[in-house]
């Protein structure tokens, strides 16, 4: 029962909700806009126009993705699997500074990028970057609220507001992403209704409008959701743009048995084929279209002699075949007759009894077949998200865990599409990690080495769920489980179908099914407190390092990694040198010692190596002329190793 409010009507608020009943579109995020109304009422409304997609926050948002953060990534190998031999990476963190970090490591070399950001349904959700506007922030912008405090308008999930905040997160880190993009490489991005408009402006905005390859309807629910108010949604979408569609690198899918069992007939070679018609169907198929594509084909039905002529009169024996439409116009060839004459070989003649006229088919051959070209809607039972469930299952988690996992077959078909070989996987809202599993399974099967990135914020799971139950604080817990869950069993499959192979079968390799696992975190060295004024030689002498005291030397190591934009998956030893602990990473392409006072000894010996770059901690040194020594050995041992101090 409604309680009396014994006040008077809002009547502003009225007036707004009218305007917006009669005139959607003019009232926005509480807001009139007054000539966009002028302009439905008739009058003409003179002032520059301009496309353009805009939201409050946008501004801020533009400014985050080039803001810089005193951050890292700290390595942890305890987590990881296979640390010293895997290209894998898993990253805890929020995407947003783990994209900023990765852009010198990563820039242009990512082939596919696949998200499945937080769906915007119109609540708070858990990206709300620093950026992203509090709720009292964006009443008071928006002017919200009245001179006395009260409500203009009911704050739904309609509201601007949502639809902003959603805008904000997901606007900066689109701008990260597409850096670490290849020239030919594509961002996939699954979403749903709430926000695809906004997705594609934002898309075309930032990868621009002559890169979308398109948008995928992706049958993901056939029942429908049986909660949907007027229509059962048995959908999601999948967004596809590329980097640079001119270059871009794309592929198809294998034929399905719905295809391949057209081809229903052999030659002599014992080679699969089916018979297609040569002559041209659809738009410009008349003679007068393509005059170039209309001949004859003369044809001796005692010997199956034929041969392409532009002679209507055939030879004596032989009778004169052209292309005829089903009205009895004169209609063209989709060969030219140089290629007819190129292969006559796959050409054969064939009366057809219901038209009562003679045609030239083409053989078909399955062998030559190339890869089938994706529709945009996907009905396939692998994208199906049961499938997603019931593959979480079987690697023995509990489907409460984690609700609705992307199915592998939905990432599968993505990376069939974009992706061959060694090629980089990203995934900044990684999950339940789907993505890695289904690299993983793909490189099994085809025998590629794709390397996958998993970026994933430690979202702490609820208490009393059955994730917590189960032994999981995160969503990144669950995450790099379900890798280690899924490269077992890939490995178990792989190793029981060698025992089964038959004579002359190639075996398949196990792929890389380990993973690196690093954290973000705050900076490993120490804030500064003073202007460089305001330092005295006792001050100096008091100071404490200029590295946090719980920073190893791996987390030393892949600072310098990061700073100096090197792959972060690469084979890393270490040893002693004249008592010293030195780190060598990918063979000679840095060489770090992060240890207090190092022998000149071992500093020749690691300049003996030449290696691509050298780095050293500042206390290393006692005096500024031992670092200026260090520097002189280098330009004499090894004048082309960069060296620098941390």
């Amino acid at each position: 029962m409604d309680k009396m409010k014994f006040e008077t009507p809002n009547l502003t608020a009225e007036n707004m909700a009218k305007l917006a009943r009669l005139f959607p579109g003019v009232v926005a995020d509480g807001k009139v806009n007054v000539d966009l109304l002028r302009s439905y009422v008739g009058e003409e409304i003179f002032g520059d126009e301009v496309y353009e997609f805009t939201w409050v926050g946008k501004r801020v948002a533009i400014a985050e993705a080039g803001r810089p953060i005193r951050k890292t990534l700290r390595p942890c190998a305890e987590e990881s699997k296979n640390w010293d031999t895997t290209e894998n990476l898993y990253i805890e963190g929020d995407n947003l500074d783990v994209l900023k970090l990765l852009q010198e490591s990563y820039l242009g070399k990512v082939k596919m990028i696949y998200i499945d950001p937080p769906y915007n349904t119109g609540n708070d959700f858990i990206y709300r970057d620093n950026f992203a506007q509090s709720r009292e922030e964006y009443n008071e912008e928006k002017d919200v609220f009245d001179e006395d405090g009260e409500r203009l308008f009911k704050n739904t999930e309609t509201n601007g507001r949502f639809h902003s905040d959603w805008c904000s997160m997901i606007y900066p880190r689109l701008v990260l992403a597409r850096n670490l993009l290849r020239d030919d490489g594509v961002i996939f991005i699954s979403i749903d209704e709430n926000e695809m408009h906004n997705s594609r402006k934002l898309c075309d905005e930032i990868l621009g409008v002559s890169n979308c390859i398109g948008c995928i309807a992706n049958i993901n629910n056939p029942k429908g959701r049986s909660d949907d108010k007027y229509i059962a949604t048995a959908h999601e979408y999948l967004l596809v743009y590329a980097k640079n569609i001119t270059v871009l690198t794309w592929y198809g899918f294998e034929p399905t048995e719905e295809i391949t069992r057209r081809y229903n007939k052999t030659d002599d070679k014992g080679r699969k084929y089916r018979e297609i018609d040569l002559r041209k169907t659809g738009e410009n198929d008349l003679r007068e279209d393509r005059p170039n594509l209309f001949y004859y084909f003369h044809y001796n039905e005692q010997t199956n002699e034929i041969f392409p002529s532009r002679e209507k009169n055939a030879p004596q024996g032989f009778i004169s075949i052209f292309p005829q439409r089903e009205d009895g116009k004169e209609g063209n060839w989709r060969w030219g007759l140089d290629t007819a004459e190129k292969q006559i070989d796959d050409l054969v003649a064939k009366f057809m009894p219901t038209r009562k006229v003679w045609g030239i088919m083409q053989k078909d051959y399955l062998a030559g077949r190339g890869l089938v070209k994706p529709t945009s809607a996907w009905t396939f039972k692998d994208v199906n998200s049961e499938r997603g469930t019931e593959q979480f299952i079987e690697l023995g988690f509990d489907k409460r865990i984690f609700q609705k996992p992307k199915p592998i077959g939905t990432i599968k078909r993505l990376l069939k599409l974009s992706t061959s070989e060694s090629d980089i996987i990203l995934d900044f809202f990684s999950g339940s990690a789907t993505t890695a599993h289904a690299v993983m399974q793909l490189n099994t099967e085809d025998g590629g080495k794709r390397k996958f990135i998993m970026v994933q914020l430690p979202e702490v799971c609820a208490e009393g769920t059955e994730a917590v139950k189960a032994g999981y604080t995160n969503i990144c817990e669950i995450g790099k489980e379900r890798i280690r869950r899924a490269g077992d069993k890939i490995k178990a499959e792989v190793e029981i179908a060698h025992t089964q192979l038959k004579t002359g079968e190639e075996p398949k390799q196990v792929p890389d099914i380990g993973f690196r696992v690093l954290k973000l975190d705050d900076t490993n060295m120490n804030d500064v407190y003073y202007a460089p004024v305001d330092y005295t030689q006792e001050l100096l002498l008091q100071m404490e390092s200029n590295i946090k005291p719980d920073r190893s030397d791996m987390d030393l190591l892949f600072g310098c990694l990061l700073d100096w934009g090197l792959p972060l998956s690469m084979p890393h030893t270490h040893e002693k040198i004249d008592g010293f602990t030195v780190h060598t990473y990918n063979e000679d392409d840095l060489i770090a010692c992060f240890e207090e006072c190092i022998s000149e000894t071992a500093i020749r010996e690691i300049a003996s190596r030449k290696p691509l770059r050298a780095v050293f901690r500042d206390s290393s040194f006692t005096s500024s002329p031992e670092k200026i020594n260090v520097f002189e050995i280098f330009k004499l041992v090894s004048p082309n190793t960069t060296v620098k101090v941390i």
